[in-house]
């Protein structure tokens, strides 16, 4: 279904395309530039993406990206603190606040390294970092099991609401 999702959206974006399953232990994800058709050419392809979730995502590339960097390619993952897999599209008007900010470690963020100067990895990281943050306020509130699924829940939502309020532009965002 996420195939077929794909070359429904290409309409919109033909440089790249990539896929994430997770089947509630792992992700499994492909990504490449090219055609949706191109990209998941190979049945072990389609085989390998096996779960009961997922995200997709198609898309072309933005006026200031490298079209050499494989690394800004979607869907983008970072594994703390629970291991968060991300789409986006559209445009973060702050991106160069936020990159101080996340990368220098300010303002009450860990200070994080990134693969690239896209949007979609700086949304990701302020995503984790609230994320690790709200979770970290669950350990010093007694009586919180952060390992509860329901937890995991609030601290998401929570993570989410911070994300919104922080990042300026037009955009979605899609995170597994």
């Amino acid at each position: 279904e996420l195939y077929e999702a794909l070359l429904m959206m290409q309409h919109r974006g033909q440089d790249s395309a990539g896929m994430v399953t997770a089947d509630g232990d792992r992700f499994v994800e492909h990504r490449q530039r090219g055609m949706v058709r191109d990209v998941f050419v190979d049945t072990s392809t389609m085989d390998m993406l096996q779960g009961n979730v997922g995200i997709a995502l198609v898309s072309t590339l933005k006026p200031d990206e490298d079209p050499d960097d494989d690394a800004s390619l979607q869907p983008l993952f970072v594994n703390s603190p629970l291991g968060i897999c991300m789409v986006h599209n559209g445009r973060v008007t702050n991106i160069d606040q936020l990159q101080r900010e996340v990368i220098g470690g300010t303002e009450g963020f860990i200070a994080r390294h990134l693969f690239t100067q896209s949007d979609s990895e700086m949304l990701l990281n302020v995503l984790a970092d609230e994320l690790h943050r709200a979770r970290m306020r669950g350990f010093n509130t007694f009586g919180v099991d952060v390992n509860a699924q329901e937890s995991k829940y609030a601290f998401l939502f929570e993570a989410g609401k911070f994300l919104m309020s922080e990042v300026r532009g037009a955009y979605s965002v899609v995170a597994l």
